[in-house]
């Protein structure tokens, strides 16, 4: 049996350190291949190219690795790396080390959560890891609690169509407690704006997180388990139908005798 192979990819761009201290933490788990957008594409979400071509070209980076620079999204990497840039299709997809947490709301705007939702579109098992904020980023040290992740999500033989999405607490306050499995919290965040003007007199505006309203408060979601120290593990589904409503709607819409089956 050929040894496993795993995509690594990213939203921060194919120059980001976070993405080269997740391959080289990777290497002793299987052969590794590199594809990443060619800048970076924080809150770039599920968006792909399609009105016009992408450009890839290989590219050295973090000193000793080489992998393909695309010119569009992190759905875009993965999506022309599994069809057209790996040598064979990858057995696992693995996107990060994302510079700041991807929980809660955010995994709706996150391209690093992006990205491995779109491995499991294509029926590869996928992992999205982010190293929360504070204290400066180090992703070496967070490569090795990736590295241990993903070895034992392996050794569990998690299956086409499975994403998780893991985020690692800053190491300011040291080491991780431990790991919990998690839901998604949904509390809102509190966004707010910060209005300037250009030289014309034109007004324009910075977005701006104020603070969240009580998500922190929650222990046992991925938001209040990461504040508390715990490196958090979603499983995410991206079938977005509102099942439990089906029902309720099809009773309560007036029907069309012409659309009826």
């Amino acid at each position: 049996m050929p040894p496993m192979r795993i995509l690594v990819t990213n939203d921060d761009g194919i120059l980001a350190p976070g993405i080269a201290a997740l391959a080289r933490a990777l290497r002793p788990l299987g052969e590794i291949d590199v594809a990443a957008p060619a800048s970076g594409q924080s809150g770039a979400a599920h968006a792909i190219t399609f009105m016009a071509p992408l450009i890839a070209e290989r590219v050295a980076f973090g000193g000793d690795l080489t992998g393909w620079s695309v010119d569009g999204s992190p759905a875009d990497s993965v999506k022309l790396a599994v069809r057209e840039l790996c040598e064979r299709p990858p057995d696992l997809v693995v996107s990060g080390i994302n510079a700041g947490a991807n929980r809660g709301i955010d995994v709706i705007y996150s391209g690093t959560v992006a990205a491995a939702v779109e491995a499991a579109f294509i029926g590869i098992p996928s992992l999205a890891i982010s190293l929360q904020a504070g204290g400066g980023f180090d992703f070496e040290r967070a490569g090795t609690h990736a590295r241990a992740i993903v070895e034992r999500a392996i050794e569990l033989g998690i299956g086409p169509g499975t994403v998780l999405n893991v985020n690692l607490p800053s190491f300011e306050r040291g080491e991780p407690k431990g790991v919990r499995i998690v839901p998604q919290s949904t509390a809102p965040w509190s966004d707010g704006y910060l209005r300037r003007e250009d030289p014309r007199g034109r007004a324009y505006f910075w977005l701006t997180a104020e603070g969240d309203p009580g998500g922190m408060g929650q222990p046992d979601t991925d938001l209040g388990a990461l504040h508390d120290g715990w490196i958090t593990i979603t499983p995410l589904q991206y079938d977005l139908t509102q099942h439990a409503q089906l029902g309720w709607l099809r009773s309560a819409w007036p029907s069309d005798a012409r659309g009826r089956d």
